[in-house]
């Protein structure tokens, strides 16, 4: 369960703003500004989503700093009411939502700061995410530095031992890792956090034409001001949440509403059709073991990309430079 999750990390005094209240835009707002999305969508040419923990909640996975978040709650001694355990939950609609957006072409990539799963679960390729905190279902080699998808959500978190072998030998490519011990991949506060996720979504951010930050309010960094990354060359940055946020004066839009009737109404009217949780996508399911790793030929190919973009934007700084001076 995530209290447990919460009940496993280090202990740290500074975790935020906690508590802040809700508000809800009217329905008649919701509705313009989910077209306002839809239209930012349609001219771009890359798009990114950040997710925090308030995309889950729906699922009964508590978030950390809302009213009932377990942060939150934690100053008062209490606990939440509601918290199924990570193996029981299912992706939300949000989570669906994200996949069809992906397969349909209108976003490029997700940044994840949940080690929930659930992003897994709903079938996302590991080529369109970065996990910039950990997964509670992966196991990691300490040696070889490959991960594998678990069945069932780790025993531990904070990167320690899970005292078993690495699976490289059992993959369908008969590589092998001698000696190698599976650690969980959750990172604990004072963590680094991954390098080649971390990479990728810095790189992905910064090259994207809209940032869209779905439940998070944006206070951990680094993975809380990579949407700010493409401002700078005039990118667009969206928020959709029900408490303030730490960037909420940068944003271009607020939409103050659930997330999953955020993504409903604008699958909708992209005419992309949202599909159910299927424990066939799910890796968690399978039999066999699956690897998760991100590889490194992916990393290398869309760093070739982003030096282009780095190249291509300074030069239409100095273009612009030299025709206003």
């Amino acid at each position: 369960m995530s209290c447990n999750y919460a009940d496993g990390l280090s202990d740290y005094d500074n975790k935020g703003i906690l508590g802040a209240p809700e508000s809800f835009d009217s329905d008649e707002d919701v509705a313009e500004k989910c077209q306002e999305l839809v239209d930012l969508i349609k001219k771009s040419g890359h798009v990114v989503i950040h997710t925090g923990a308030g995309i889950s909640t729906s699922a009964g996975i508590p978030d950390f700093r809302g009213p009932k978040g377990v942060w939150t709650l934690e100053e008062k001694g209490e606990k939440p009411d509601f918290n199924v355990s990570f193996d029981e939950a299912r992706p939300t609609k949000t989570h669906m939502a994200i996949i069809a957006l992906i397969e349909s072409g209108y976003v490029q990539y997700v940044i994840s700061q949940n080690i929930d799963g659930l992003h897994l679960k709903s079938g996302l390729d590991r080529k369109y995410i970065s996990e910039l905190h950990g997964n509670i279902y992966i196991e990691q080699c300490k040696k070889c530095r490959r991960q594998f998808v678990s069945p069932t959500a780790v025993e531990t978190v904070g990167q320690k031992s899970l005292q078993r072998a690495c699976k490289s030998s059992m993959d369908s490519k008969g590589r092998s890792c001698r000696y190698g011990i599976l650690y969980d991949n959750v990172l604990d506060w004072e963590h680094d956090l991954p390098e080649n996720d971390l990479e990728m979504g810095l790189m992905h951010s910064t090259v994207a034409d809209l940032n869209i930050a779905l439940g998070t309010t944006l206070q951990i960094v680094p993975s809380g001001d990579l949407p700010l990354k493409n401002l700078k060359r005039g990118g667009k940055f969206v928020i959709c949440n029900l408490q303030p946020t730490k960037h909420d004066k940068k944003a271009n839009l607020i939409v103050s509403s659930y997330v999953d009737v955020v993504l409903s109404k604008v699958c909708k009217l992209l005419g992309v059709e949202i599909p159910e949780y299927s424990e066939a996508a799910d890796p968690t399911k399978q039999s066999k073991p699956m690897e998760w790793t991100i590889p490194t030929s992916n990393v290398n190919t869309f760093h070739k990309q982003y030096n282009k973009f780095v190249k291509d934007s300074k030069i239409e700084y100095k273009a612009k430079k030299t025709k206003y001076t």
